[in-house]
């Protein structure tokens, strides 16, 4: 497997495009439900798209990704884009961690140092269709492909044996990885794990309530997943065409699933998926596997990932399966814990508890 070095400087008139885009935006009027009852509110996204002209700083975010390290690998007939970081440490453990939607690396980023401060090599890829790797030309391109290509693209950089983490998307390809390649993979810990209950659970208090909040997420906020499993080519063309459409569309879940997101935290995703034109290539991940993981989330399928596991459940998170569902599926989990802050990006939110979490983790099965 060939891999070389990668960097990327997009080039200043890309940008100047991106702002007189910005400034030519035609826009809705406000809804006529209060707050966030038809979606995000206009004044939310002008304001944001007013900042993501005169304030944020791309550059940051290219400097950001320099600073870990960027390279790219032919994987499966695929360019694969991926962060590498060495430990100094001798020994290091290597941990390959996994973004979803609507993150990318630049979620991931920031956990680079800390961990390689802590014993790990760290590998983070973009997934296909996402960030600077390829878009795929050809179906099935699925969470258990993925999964497969995380696998050979560990061999290629000498790692026989490893851990693997993830949140969203991350969670799943964890989990697949480690089903399929348990002789490499020495644990997963996922950021939840996907699982539900029994059909014959009698649920506790707070099973019942994660269950409720679930299902209204569900009824009240899951149109975007339809649309991306359905027409991930007929939302694509609006959402490459209009900064200020993917902007909305992007940040009404970074803002409401996160816990506290800075301005410069979501315009980071916002604008990767901008400047690579990724909004249809990365949605297309739902078609290929969405009911896969629905599956795992309610309950239906409990094939069991018999590596060891860990998990971290943050507060505004969903779903936040009990440790009992759980096990139905990982019936070796080694390690639990359940946080009163932190939402669906903790890398970004909480970076402290989730690196802790890591490392408590791995320390037992490095």
């Amino acid at each position: 497997m060939r891999i070389e070095p990668f960097h990327h400087r997009v080039p200043d008139s890309h940008l100047a495009e991106l702002r007189q885009r910005i400034h030519n935006a035609r826009w809705p009027e406000a809804s006529p439900v209060a707050g966030w009852g038809q979606g995000i509110p206009v004044q939310t996204v002008r304001e944001l798209c007013a900042y993501w002209v005169d304030g944020y700083d791309w550059r940051e975010a290219e400097r950001q990704l320099d600073a870990v390290g960027q390279f790219r690998a032919d994987v499966d007939g695929l360019g694969i884009h991926f962060l590498h970081a060495r430990s100094p440490e001798p020994g290091a453990f290597p941990l390959i961690l996994t973004h979803g939607w609507p993150g990318s690396v630049l979620e991931l980023a920031g956990l680079a140092k800390p961990l390689t401060d802590a014993g790990f090599d760290v590998v983070i890829p973009s997934l296909p269709g996402y960030g600077f790797s390829d878009k795929p030309f050809e179906p099935g391109w699925g969470i258990e492909r993925i999964a497969g290509t995380w696998a050979k693209l560990m061999a290629g950089l000498g790692y026989r044996r490893y851990g693997a983490a993830g949140s969203d998307w991350g969670t799943s390809i964890s989990s697949c990885l480690a089903a399929r390649h348990p002789e490499q993979v020495a644990g997963i810990h996922l950021i939840p794990p996907l699982a539900g209950p029994a059909p014959d659970d009698v649920l506790t208090d707070s099973e019942q309530a994660a269950r409720d909040e679930a299902h209204r997420r569900g009824r009240n906020e899951s149109g975007y997943s339809e649309m991306h499993r359905t027409a991930p080519q007929t939302i694509g063309y609006a959402l490459l065409d209009s900064p200020t459409g993917l902007c909305a569309w992007m940040a009404e879940k970074l803002l409401s699933w996160g816990d506290g997101l800075t301005r410069d935290q979501v315009l980071d995703q916002v604008t990767l998926y901008w400047l690579t034109g990724t909004a249809a290539s990365s949605a297309r991940l739902y078609a290929e596997s969405i009911e896969r993981v629905g599956a795992w989330i309610d309950g239906r399928d409990v094939t069991p990932v018999n590596v060891p596991a860990g998990a971290s459940i943050f507060a505004r998170e969903s779903p936040r399966p009990s440790r009992r569902w759980a096990a139905r599926r990982y019936p070796d989990i080694r390690f639990w814990a359940e946080h009163d802050r932190g939402g669906h990006f903790p890398a970004l939110e909480v970076p402290e508890l989730l690196i802790g979490d890591l490392c408590a983790f791995f320390s037992e099965i490095r």
